[in-house]
This record gives structure tokens, sequence and C-alpha cells, in this order.
């Protein structure tokens, strides 16, 4: 975790044992700076590194093809100040969103842009080997056409293609229904799929691919990526597709729980004698939701997320509910007004002053998909909760 300065800046520490630490700070504030780059001086200003700090830290990302010289700034009196920015095409990361019947994969360049996505239908009850290897197939042809760039040391080799045009391939961040353990990338029994109950998918994937991966909830995944694109605070991402789940970021951190458990959201039980949910409980807000789908009533399903919304803000009193995944996006302003309404009218009768905004969540499709990215680059950038 980064220190503070007086003026709340991202600050540094000159000890050899933080390299990689002060390294993650520069990179940041070279993402951040664009292609307009920024100087070694204002890197060592905005950090409160010594510039010799910044200068070793720098030529050792030069020489990892991580940054490079972007000219010179005008002179206001003294010597002109090289320049520096970072490379976006100097590594990348492939994000997966594995749904209960849909593939999709993005592969991202170090500032988060998508430059290749593939789409597919699959069956996650078809089983652990037809699963692991339609991610194979999918994530070899979306890497085939990376060219041969400036070596980056720290890149490994996979993914199934020639080692020229794999190398700058940082990891495969997968996103994926719950429960799940994040930490040892274990699969729990996900919900209408207990075969899974203690796959190792993250292990079998690297075996298979050869690169790093790292597992997570679809719903975390996504909340990462919204707040490393900069929504701040205290929010909850709720997510309904073939299922419902949410992710929690609470001042900027991804709350995963003790156990990497939290976000469970569907689960959460509103109606006692309600209809049977796959998870083996009654009236689940999920199993709620999706019955009212299949009946075509929207402003139903609309109603009783808002209900289950209600309660989570009550609960962790947050700032902001964004709302995302496929059957949101299909009637987003029926989802927004009717999840409001009940947002409101709870705020109104609890007399809890203003009530909580909500919001559609921005990426649309690609969202989680593009935050199983970010597992794998917000690290690389000092975001030691990715």
């Amino acid at each position: 975790m980064s220190n503070a300065g007086s003026n709340g800046a991202a600050t540094g520490v000159n000890l050899l044992t933080l390299r990689s630490h002060n390294a993650a700070l520069l990179l940041d504030l070279l993402r951040r700076a664009g292609r307009a780059g920024i100087s070694r001086l204002e890197l060592a200003e905005r950090t409160g590194l010594t510039p010799q700090a910044v200068s070793k830290i720098t030529a050792r990302l030069r020489e990892d093809g991580l940054v490079a010289e972007a000219g010179r700034q005008a002179s206001t009196g003294g010597k002109p100040r090289t320049v520096l920015r970072l490379v976006p095409e100097a590594g990348h990361a492939v994000g997966l969103h594995l749904d209960r019947d849909e593939l999709r994969a993005v592969l991202v360049d170090l500032t988060g842009a998508v430059v290749g996505e593939r789409r597919a239908g699959l069956d996650l009850g078809a089983g652990a080997e037809a699963v692991v290897g339609a991610v194979e197939g999918e994530v070899g042809a979306l890497v085939a056409g990376l060219a041969e760039p400036r070596a980056y040391h720290g890149t490994s080799a996979g993914v199934g293609t020639s080692a020229s045009s794999r190398s700058t391939v940082l990891g495969l961040g997968v996103a994926m229904p719950g429960p799940l353990d994040h930490t040892h990338g274990v699969l729990h029994r996900v919900t209408g799929f207990p075969e899974w109950d203690g796959f190792p998918l993250r292990d079998a994937l690297a075996r298979r691919l050869r690169v790093p991966v790292v597992l997570d909830k679809d719903t975390n995944a996504a909340a990462l990526g919204l707040a490393v694109e900069g929504e701040a605070g205290t929010f909850a991402y709720l997510h309904l597709g073939t299922g419902l789940g949410a992710g929690l970021v609470i001042y900027g951190v991804v709350h995963r729980g003790a156990r990497t458990g939290a976000g469970e959201f569907g689960h959460q039980v509103i109606q006692l004698d309600g209809p049977p949910c796959s998870c083996g409980n009654r009236g689940c807000v999920e199993a709620l939701c999706l019955a009212a789908m299949a009946r075509g009533d929207v402003d139903k399903a609309a109603r009783v997320l808002g209900e289950g919304a209600a309660n989570l803000a009550r609960l962790l009193d947050i700032d902001l509910v964004l709302l995302g995944g496929r059957t949101v996006a299909a009637e987003p302003d029926r989802f927004l007004r009717g999840v409001g309404a009940v947002l409101d009218a709870r705020a109104d009768r609890e007399g809890a002053g203003s009530p909580v905004p909500v919001r559609i969540a921005p990426g649309g499709a690609r969202a989680v998909a593009e935050g199983a990215a970010q597992l794998l680059l917000a690290p690389l950038f000092g975001r030691a909760e990715g």
C-alpha cells in the first residue's frame, strides 16, 4: 500500500526492499499521464522518491521495454526535461468471462484498452475437460495475432502458440459465477453446477496455458474494473444475467471477505414461502428475479432487485448502486426506474435522508471480461487488491 504525502499524493520510500512497490507507483503515474508522458523530475516530486531513485527505476523499466522516451518538454529557462511514457503494447493481459452458457475473452494492453475480443457458446455443465479445452482454444486464437515486441523480461511463454506471438502475455484473469475461493483458485458449489465443487480451475488452466492465472467471481472482476477506471468511494455492482450476484468496493478496495465469499447477493432470502432456488433455499432474490423474467414481467424483476439493493444499501451505507449484466442490458431503463423507485421509497420510509443513487454500469457486455484482465494488470500498477 502506498504512503500519502501532505498533498494527498501517493508517495514512495527509498528502500531497496520496496523496489517493486516504487516501480508500481511510477508505472501508475506514467499510465495516467498517457501519450503526453511525464518527466523524471515530476515523477520524483509526485512520489517523494529521490531523483536518483527515479532514474534507477525508470532505467530498469526502459530496459524491460515498459517505458520509452517521448521527447522533451519546452524549456522554461532551464535545461529541457526528457519526458517518459508508458509503452502500452509492451504487455498484454487476457480477461476471460466464463458464464453458464457463454465464453467471452478480451485481450487488453497495459492501459486496459481492448485490442482483441472473442466470444463463443459454452456449456458449463459439460465438465472440466471440455471447458478447459474451450478456453485453451479461444485464448490461443485471441493472442495468435500478437507481433514480436520489444522483450519484456517479466512475461511468460504459453497459450499454445509460437513463443514470438505470446511473449507479451502477462497472464489470464478468469471471472465466473461463484461461490469460489479466490485465494486458492478453487471453485465451490457453483449454483446449478454442483459437479464443479472443489475443482482447482486456476491451476488447471495455468498448467494447460503455461501462463499465470488469477480466478475470481464475475461480480468482483467487474467491480475491480470499475474502480480502476475511476469509480470512487463505496459502491455495489449488481450483476443480473443467468444468475445474480454483487461486487462490493469499499473505499476503492474490492471486498472479498475472510473466505473470499462476499457478494453472494442473489441468495439472500426475502420471501420465506417463495419459489425454490437452485442453491437449495426458497425465496432468494435471484430465484424471484429470474422467475419474474421468465414470465416476461421485467418491472416485477426490477422491483425485486430493488428490494435486495435496498437491504444492501441499508446494511453497508454505500454511496452508489451500479447495475449490469445481460438481463439488465436488455431493459436498462426499466431496471433503472424500478430499482431507483424502491431505493427512493425505502429512504423515505426509513428517514434515511437522500436515497442511494443508482446507475447503469459502464462497459456493457464486456465489463466482466475487461475487469478480469485487471486482475492481472492492477497489481502491476500498485493496486494490491487486484
